[in-house]
Order: C-alpha cells, then sequence, then structure tokens
C-alpha cells in the first residue's frame, strides 16, 4: 500500500517525487516507458522561460514565475546542467513591436523582472550575428538553458535516494476506487494507494477518465527541431525568439546548456499522440524562420533532427487540481510546463496537505545528487586504448569515459539502451552520432549489468528510427 502514486516520470511527475520524498510517506512512480523522460521532457528546446509570455491570472504566469526562480538553486543541488543566459524576442516591425508592449506589460503584472525594450542597434551589440532587420527587441535577463532529460533524471535519481520507488514500463490500464482506496491496475500488476497524482502527459486525459472525470481533452501538439555542431554556437549568446503567434512561442535560435545550436519548434496539431516524427516540408518551414533571425548558420553543420508532442488542453492552461474524486489529483501542463515544474510540485504538496495527507518533514532527507558528467578541461587526454577508466574514452567526440558510463548504470534507474546512456553521458551526441561509440557503449553496459549484447536495445520501444532520420536531414541538406 502506498501513500502517493505518481503516473507518469515526465519532468512534472518527478519533481513531485522529489518534493514529496522529503517526507515520511510512502511513494511510487508508475512509468509506462523503459526510462524517465521519455515523452515531451526529453523532446523539447530545455528553455527556462523568464514568465513573460503568459496571459496575466492564468496557472502558467504564476507558476512559470515561480519555477524559474527555482532553478539556482535546483542546479546547485542536483547538477543537470542549467544555466542563465537571458532573451530576446525579436521584432521586425513597428507592428511587432505593439506585441512586444504587450509582452512586456505581461511581465511586469506576473512580476517578472529584468525587462526592457531595446533598438535594432542594441540587440546587435548583444548579439553581432542577428539579421540587420530586427528593429525592436525584447530583453529579458532572468530566462536561461538547461538540459531537460538531465534534470529529470536527476529529479529522479534524488527521490529514489530518499526512498521512492519507481516502476519502469508498467502502463495503467485501469483505475478502481476501493472504499477509501484506489486500485491502479497496470499492464504487469496491481498497486494500492491513498492517492493518485495523473502526470502521464499527453496520457492524463485518458487517465483522467478511467476515474471517471471528463472534464478536460489532450490536444496533441508536435513541435520539430534541428540540433547543430558546437562549432555553430557562436552565433547566439542568448535565447533567441520571435513575435509569438495564436500556436505558440515561435521558431527560437538557442545554444542547448552543452553548447549545440538548436533551431525550431513548429507547432502542428497531430492525432497520434506518439507521432515523433520529422518531415521534410516542416524542416524547410523551421530552417528558413530562423534564418529570418540569424543566417548565418551551416547547414552542413546539422546533426539530426527530432520532434516532441506537447500536451496543451481544451481548459488551456495549466491543471494543477483535486478533482471531484477525493484523492485523484489531476497535474498537466504543456509550455511552459518544464519552467513551472518545480512550482507546480510545492503546489501539489499543498493539495495534499489540504486533502488531509499527513506530511511529516524527514530529518535525514538527502538534497544533493552528484553530477554524471565529470567536467573537462581543454587539456584533457583520454585513450580509447587506456586501462584507466578515468581516461578509457568510450566516445571521442563528446569526450564520455568509462567511468562516466558505468557511474551511469548505477544510480538506481534501470538502463539498458544505448539512448538512456546517451541521455545520461551524452555518448552518441556527437557529429558521428554513435557510429564509433555505439559498439563500445553496448560492450560495457553489458559487462558492467553482466547481461548479453544483444539485451542492450538501442532505443526504447517508442522512440524514432536516429538513423532514418539523420539520413532525411541530410539528403534534405543538399540543396539548402
Amino acid at each position: 500500500m502506498y501513500d502517493v502514486i505518481i503516473i507518469g516520470a515526465g519532468v512534472i511527475g518527478s519533481n513531485i517525487a522529489r518534493e514529496l520524498s522529503k517526507y515520511k510517506i510512502n511513494v511510487c512512480i508508475l512509468e509506462k516507458e523503459d526510462d524517465v523522460s521519455c515523452g515531451s521532457s526529453k523532446a523539447n528546446s530545455g528553455i527556462v522561460h523568464g514568465g513573460y509570455s503568459d496571459e496575466p491570472g492564468t496557472l502558467k504566469a504564476e507558476l512559470c514565475v515561480k519555477g524559474n526562480k527555482m532553478f539556482k538553486q535546483l542546479e546547485e543541488e542536483l547538477n543537470f546542467g542549467y544555466r542563465e543566459t537571458g532573451s530576446l524576442v525579436l521584432a521586425f516591425s513597428e507592428e511587432e513591436k505593439e506585441n512586444l508592449e504587450v509582452l512586456y506589460r505581461n511581465g511586469i503584472a506576473n512580476g517578472v523582472g529584468g525587462m526592457e525594450i531595446i533598438d535594432g542597434d542594441e540587440v546587435r551589440k548583444m548579439e553581432p550575428y542577428l539579421s540587420k532587420e530586427i528593429k525592436w527587441a525584447l530583453y529579458c535577463k532572468d530566462s536561461g538553458v538547461c538540459s531537460p532529460y538531465e534534470f529529470t533524471i536527476a529529479l529522479t535519481e534524488n527521490a529514489l535516494e530518499n526512498g521512492v520507488k519507481l516502476e519502469l514500463n508498467n502502463q495503467v490500464t485501469d483505475i478502481k476506487l476501493s472504499e477509501s482506496n484506489f486500485k491502479v491496475i497496470t499492464n504487469r500488476g496491481e498497486f494500492e494507494t491513498k492517492y493518485i497524482i495523473n502526470a502521464s502527459g499527453a496520457y492524463s486525459d485518458k487517465v483522467s477518465k478511467m476515474i471517471g472525470v471528463n472534464d478536460f481533452d489532450i490536444i496533441p501538439r508536435k513541435g520539430e527541431y534541428i540540433i547543430f555542431n558546437k562549432d555553430q554556437s557562436y552565433l547566439v549568446n542568448k535565447v533567441i525568439f520571435q513575435v509569438p503567434t495564436k500556436n505558440g512561442k515561435g521558431i527560437l535560435v538557442t545554444t542547448t546548456y552543452h553548447g549545440n545550436l538548436l533551431i525550431g519548434p513548429d507547432a502542428q496539431q497531430v492525432t497520434d499522440r506518439d507521432d515523433v516524427s520529422t518531415d521534410e516540408e516542416s524542416l524547410r518551414a523551421i530552417i528558413e524562420a530562423a534564418r529570418k533571425s540569424v543566417d548565418g548558420f551551416d547547414m552542413k553543420k546539422a546533426l539530426t533532427s527530432f520532434a516532441g508532442v506537447r500536451p496543451t488542453n481544451t481548459k488551456k492552461d495549466f491543471i494543477v487540481e483535486e478533482t471531484g474524486v477525493k484523492g485523484f489529483l489531476n497535474v498537466t501542463g504543456d509550455s511552459p510546463g518544464l519552467t513551472s515544474s518545480p512550482a507546480i510540485a510545492k503546489k501539489v504538496v499543498t493539495i495534499l496537505k489540504d486533502s488531509g495527507l499527513t506530511l511529516e518533514e524527514k530529518e535525514d532527507f538527502k538534497s544533493y545528487r552528484k553530477p554524471i558528467i565529470a567536467k573537462k578541461d581543454e587539456n584533457f587526454k583520454g585513450d580509447i586504448n587506456s586501462e584507466d577508466p578515468n581516461k578509457h574514452m568510450i566516445c571521442r567526440c563528446e569526450k564520455v569515459t568509462e567511468t562516466e558510463i558505468v557511474d551511469a548504470l548505477n544510480r538506481g534507474i534501470e538502463v539498458r539502451s544505448l539512448d538512456a546512456i546517451k541521455r545520461r553521458t551524452r555518448a552518441g551526441m556527437g557529429m558521428c552520432q554513435g557510429a564509433f561509440c555505439g559498439p563500445r557503449v553496448r560492450d560495457l553496459v553489458a559487462k558492467t549489468l553482466g547481461i548479453n549484447e544483444n539485451e542492450v536495445k538501442q532505443r526504447g520501444d517508442k522512440s524514432s528510427e536516429l538513423h532514418n532520420r539523420v539520413k532525411g536531414l541530410k539528403d534534405l541538406m543538399e540543396d539548402i
């Protein structure tokens, strides 16, 4: 019997798990995939938004600003990869400047600091490679970037260290109310609990309907991206947005936490909630739109394209509430869900307390989680033939050592795929996209876990075929 079951190990579910691990209760996360962060928490831009885009008075506006302010401390505790960069929203006309003024007023109402509207000359002093056609921009100091999948992994690892249980490969198929408790039925068994937190992202409406709560629907919206080699990162220092449209915040240009250039996403309403394919027409449109902001990126340096599905909903705001079924909480949010996730977790704790769950703080809560990726200076010399695990280079592009991969395998979350290792160590994220290191990673994982190499999968069952996507992207670039 659990006190709380969390359905979904994305960034919101993992934040909630870590927050609840501070208390003397029994908590379990149920996740349908074979790793955490396998949905939109993995495939997004990793932007920590300032909080000026959301309409004042909405839950999005409140929780985005609160969440933003929590990232510095979370990075100090969990070492997942975050830095404050600042952001610019670009205007190419006087009409678009009016949109900047709306965003500025929103930001002031939402409590965002460090904002100002600057002219094109000031923009290019900050970012010399941006378009000469830019007339104005909204600058926000408090925006930043993080590694979204490492954030989710770090949260879950820390939650597990503090007593939370994680059940992977458990897809919820039904929920039954039994007296004052719930019975959660999955493809692998049954779990009893006093409270349920439905944080299942794109499937949260379907899970909610299992208990008879039918007051919202998810509208899946796919966004495609292109990521470039690190030598393109000189083009921008800040997160570069264009004026938002009715479909979202528009095409951005940014560097990731680890220094790759990233452009995207678009916004396509889809029917298949697992559709993470990319297509030539969409990629062409993203490239054209991104070049309006900065035209200097070299498409021959594109590494891959990817996509994620964002769970927008018919209520058009975050849903963080106890439903009419006592003990059953719906928690779902699209952009800026990553930024807001730490504040969402705090709000969930308050809701549980108000609902009657006794939450007594632990005296021995461990807040610190050491990093997996070891920072290396320019003088680091690894060797693919070294017998020293700290110098034995497995991935040459990203300078990943044997020690880092073995560390990733011993963090409490079962890891059995090359993609899972890639998310934790970056092995396979460089120019060769795993062509060199893939077999070496597979061999090391098999030896460390004592399993056969054919048991180490390339990716989870729902992931799209990476090499096909890379080939399609390279073919597309021949005439761009």
